[in-house]
């Protein structure tokens, strides 16, 4: 019986330390607690999720590391010049051309463009900058530039409407509604278009077209056009005769009406008078040929009749 209570108490003892270490251990676990310990226990994830989300971010960490390293000894370019050479002899590389919408520029210009890049690969060309190049030709206001597998490009061309000849420094040239300029052309070859002469004269085309509508009758008979002092307007009708326009477009426009108006009453164009002024608002001049009175306000033919149209012209008078 003494030999087993010896026994028990031994176990007792061996319990009531173990206790105790247990306990001690515990208190040290509570003890080591921080509040970053604290904070993960707070978070509305698993402790197992918290290092699966660790363990991809190393992951992903590294990887941008390599892609880095990658783009910095520039592999990715090597890697795409590498398969557009091989496209390039499967076959797949620009070889034929073909050109849409073209009327009246020379093709020749677009082909040179289109068969003139370094890399003709059909995966590794550029078309944003065959399109930037096209666009720098005179005659191209837009264009579309497509692939057509395996060799071909597919250039559609919107050109720009040439609407009269513009003279300057002793040349000629096309130019379109907004004054830019198309091409060179001579004096022998010259189209049926009005020419405007001057310096910046071509900027002020659609300034002249929007006059002209003003006086739609007189716009079939307009030859050309010659922007006086970089502010207004000296009109040459096809019949010989010059019609001085005064400045502003409000002016201007209204003293075209009044000699639209004029003109389809008294009939002054095609008489054989060299110009006509009207700059100011409140005179009517005409220029007679040399040897002939050399400037009258209205012969006798036109005086009862176009003096009344200018007086109505007047500022004071039109109310």
């Amino acid at each position: 019986m003494a030999e087993a209570r010896i026994r028990r108490g031994g176990t007792a003892r061996l319990s009531s330390a173990k206790g105790r270490a247990t306990n001690g251990g515990r208190g040290r676990t509570l003890k080591r607690q921080s509040g970053l310990d604290r904070l993960v226990e707070m978070l509305p994830v698993s402790e197992a999720t918290l290092q699966r989300m660790a363990s991809w971010a190393i992951v992903c960490i590294f990887g941008a590391i390599v892609i880095a390293i990658a783009i910095f000894m520039g592999l990715p370019g090597m890697a795409r010049q590498q398969a557009a050479d091989i496209a390039a002899r499967a076959g797949f590389e620009v070889d034929k051309v073909e050109v849409r919408g073209v009327e009246r520029m020379d093709e020749l210009s677009v082909y040179n463009i289109a068969l003139g890049q370094v890399d003709r690969s059909m995966l590794s060309l550029d078309l944003p900058r065959v399109r930037s190049e096209m666009l720098k030709l005179g005659w191209v206001k837009d264009a579309r530039i497509s692939r057509r597998l395996p060799d071909t490009l597919v250039v559609d061309i919107v050109e720009r409407d040439p609407v009269a000849v513009w003279q300057h420094g002793g040349q000629l040239h096309l130019i379109d509604v907004s004054g830019v300029v198309l091409q060179s052309v001579s004096a022998s070859a010259m189209p049926d278009l009005p020419l405007v002469v001057g310096p910046n004269a071509n900027r002020q085309t659609a300034g002249l077209n929007r006059l002209m509508e003003n006086a739609p009758a007189l716009k079939p008979m307009l030859a050309g056009a010659t922007w006086v002092g970089n502010r207004r307007w000296d009109l040459r009708f096809q019949s010989g005769e010059t019609l001085s326009l005064p400045e502003g477009d409000k002016d201007s426009a209204g003293a075209l009406v009044n000699f639209a108006r004029m003109d389809g009453v008294n009939r002054l164009l095609g008489r054989g008078i060299v110009k006509f002024d009207m700059r100011d608002p409140d005179r009517f001049v005409l220029r007679l040929p040399q040897g002939q009175v050399e400037e009258k306000p209205m012969d006798d033919a036109t005086k009862d009749g176009a003096a009344k149209d200018v007086a109505a012209a007047t500022p004071g008078e039109e109310g």
